[in-house]
């Protein structure tokens, strides 16, 4: 009986330390969209009024801290086999208390996340931010940049958020997190907006490789536009094969996986991949003993979809048609494998 104990403890520490090793041999780094996570205090700056207790959606804090849970979960669960998400882009989150409530839910914990947020001019008071494992990411530094529209001096949206770090004490990566302007107003009215929107991260990129022409670049977001977009394949400088990309463009892994019909955003019966992970030429031809760029997915467990109604099969939200759901977010969070090559 008593062999038979320590057999199963030796099997249990042995399991730990297969897990361990794999984590440290992969790296998940993700983006989710994760709507409209306010917490129920009035912003003193911003129109939050809707996510008030006493605003149109009744938000209270029995509905935030169970967004808060909801979400936490679905953290906890992307790349598990993996080691759990590493680094994790998001938007449409109101400040810092909210991602703070966020990494301390009791699945969390144990990935002992750090938050990384900016207060953007969004008119609705939403930003972009990062959480990431502390103890595998070692923050270097953060900068924002404000997106600004010359003949629309009024115009306010998210700011693009880049974070440089070291990833397991190899690899220095640059990661910039995005959330393009929308199309309400129409496409077409919209495009000006979003191009622009891609030529700011694009300087961005540009800035990093003239400096260091083989960074390790990420970039992340809703870009509120598909793979084929001129946005992202002009603007951004996108290339959707690999045997086609040069060091100075990004990589778009995502472009096959839209052609191939799959998608992250349901809208009125058709799925579109707005939310995107690009990488720079540098992550697909590392030097010995560096991260490599492996596989990108989009994350689509069953318990993220609708089970009925008019939205079935569509992502299991926060609100449907003004009603309270109950659910995650209408996004489902994106990501890419890295592996020590």
């Amino acid at each position: 009986m008593r062999y038979k104990k320590i057999t199963s403890i030796f099997i249990i520490s042995l399991l730990f330390l297969c897990l361990s090793l794999q984590a440290q041999k992969t790296a998940v780094i993700g983006f989710y969209n994760v709507e409209n996570l306010y917490d129920t205090v009035k912003d003193s700056i911003a129109d939050d009024s809707e996510f008030l207790p006493t605003g149109a959606y009744q938000w209270t804090d029995e509905r935030y801290n169970h967004k808060l849970k909801n979400l936490s979960i679905v953290i906890s669960e992307m790349g598990k086999e993996h080691g759990g998400v590493v680094i994790l882009g998001v938007c449409e989150v109101e400040n810092e208390r909210v991602l703070n409530d966020l990494v301390a839910q009791d699945v969390l914990e144990p990935f002992k996340y750090k938050v990384i947020h900016h207060d953007s001019p969004d008119y609705r008071g939403v930003d972009v931010a990062f959480i990431f494992q502390s103890e595998r990411f070692e923050m270097l530094s953060y900068q924002p940049f404000e997106l600004k529209i010359p003949e629309n001096p009024r115009f306010r949206t998210r700011d693009q958020l880049l974070l440089v770090g070291v990833l397991d004490q190899i690899d220095t990566l640059h990661l910039i997190a995005n959330h393009w302007p929308s199309k309400r107003g129409g496409e077409a009215r919209s495009n000006p907006l979003r191009m622009a929107a891609a030529q700011l991260t694009r300087s961005i990129v540009d800035s990093i490789l003239s400096v260091k022409p083989s960074a390790k670049i990420i970039v992340m977001g809703d870009f509120n536009d598909n793979p084929t977009a001129k946005s992202i394949t002009v603007g951004l400088g996108t290339k959707g094969k690999i045997k086609e990309v040069t060091p100075l463009d990004l990589f778009n892994p995502m472009w096959k996986m839209f052609k191939d019909g799959i998608g992250s955003y349901a809208y009125r019966d058709t799925w579109e991949l707005i939310d995107q992970i690009m990488i720079s030429y540098a992550l697909l031809h590392p030097k010995p003993n560096t991260f490599k760029f492996i596989s990108a997915h989009v994350f689509s467990p069953n318990f993220l979809l609708t089970k009925a109604g008019s939205y079935r099969g569509y992502p299991f939200r926060s609100y449907g048609g003004g009603n309270y759901q109950g659910g995650y977010s209408d996004h489902l969070p994106v990501y890419i494998i890295l592996k020590k090559n």
